[in-house]
């Protein structure tokens, strides 16, 4: 049972006033960032940002030419909007958060170059038909989670050695959505329990049941986790019938886009906010929800359950466990 639209809070996103701006960025020399799926997007915004006010970007991407292309062009883009940043440091770095075993190797990868990091974007995700990752998981649930809990975990001493630092984790309405009591965790590979926009929701409803239990695990240090709904971003082609949503869902999304679609660039902005402005370490924020304009609402009821969030970490630990070659 999907929830009411009266419990739902995604319509705030079209009344809250911006309170950023990329005027407002600090200097980032000497900040070193991950950016998860930066190749294009709200990722590839995100990166140049980061890049163009001088930190040290990784673009942590499946394809390495796309990759490539990307930090051609972002240093094209940096040229002309960030002059003062004559040498933007921007590097490839291979992380297919469909498997596991490649994710952890991804994270040791850049563990071996002896840097800090300061910044952790998981901005990566996907929306497919029903299919099995690598490692045999429904794969909208294995990317966008399971795929960022390994990156992040591996990664979590060095964001500890390095505070202050941050991650942000990229999140969506569809969160809202997710069926009545979350997770069945048994039922996660049965095709029938739910359909494509169902699997959405629950895997993007993870995500912030993971932000929120990461969030309890480093109260103590000065690693700050927040979550953020980008809006609605336009996509550079309408969604055609041979996408994942069709009839109804397809029009209605696509009314969306024309009407309130944003760019990239815009809709990196909350991001953005959560992952340079100076509040975030000032007033504390942490294991907060940011939605466009970078105002801060509450997520949906069953991601503040902290009970399920306990019982997705315990789950997500024993698929590494199970899976990831020692």
């Amino acid at each position: 049972m999907l929830s009411s639209f009266s419990q739902l809070q995604w319509w705030k996103t079209f009344f809250t006033p911006n309170r950023y701006s990329y005027d407002q960025i600090p200097d980032q020399t000497g900040k070193v960032a991950i950016v998860t799926g930066a190749n294009t997007g709200l990722g590839y915004a995100t990166m140049v940002a980061l890049a163009g006010h001088g930190a040290h970007v990784f673009l942590a991407c499946r394809s390495q030419k796309r990759a490539l292309e990307a930090i051609e062009r972002a240093k094209k883009e940096i040229k002309e909007s960030y002059p003062y940043t004559t040498s933007p440091k921007l590097e490839f770095l291979e992380l297919d958060l469909n498997d596991m075993n490649k994710t952890r190797k991804a994270a040791d990868e850049f563990l071996s170059r002896g840097l800090p990091l300061h910044l952790l974007v998981n901005n990566a995700g996907l929306i497919c038909p029903f299919q099995l990752s690598a490692d045999g998981i429904e794969k909208q649930f294995a990317v966008t989670h399971l795929g960022h809990f390994v990156f992040t975990t591996a990664l979590l001493d060095k964001l500890k050695a390095s505070q202050p630092s941050r991650i942000v984790v990229l999140n969506s309405m569809s969160h809202e959505n997710a069926a009545s009591g979350g997770i069945d965790f048994d039922t996660l590979n049965d095709e029938s329990k739910l359909d494509n926009l169902g699997r959405q929701s629950r895997a993007k409803l993870a995500i912030i049941l993971f932000a929120k239990a990461l969030a309890r695990r480093v109260a103590s240090e000065r690693v700050y986790v927040n979550i953020v709904y980008p809006g609605v971003v336009t996509p550079s082609e309408p969604i055609g019938d041979e996408g994942v949503f069709r009839g109804p869902i397809k029009w209605t999304l696509n009314l969306m886009y024309k009407i309130n679609g944003c760019s990239p660039k815009e809709g990196a902005l909350t991001q953005l906010y959560v992952a340079t402005s100076p509040e975030i370490v000032n007033k504390d924020i942490r294991g907060r929800y940011f939605i466009p304009g970078s105002n801060e609402i509450q997520p949906s009821k069953t991601a503040k359950d902290e009970g399920l969030q306990e019982r997705l970490w315990e789950y997500s630990e024993c698929m590494v466990r199970k899976h990831i070659k020692a």
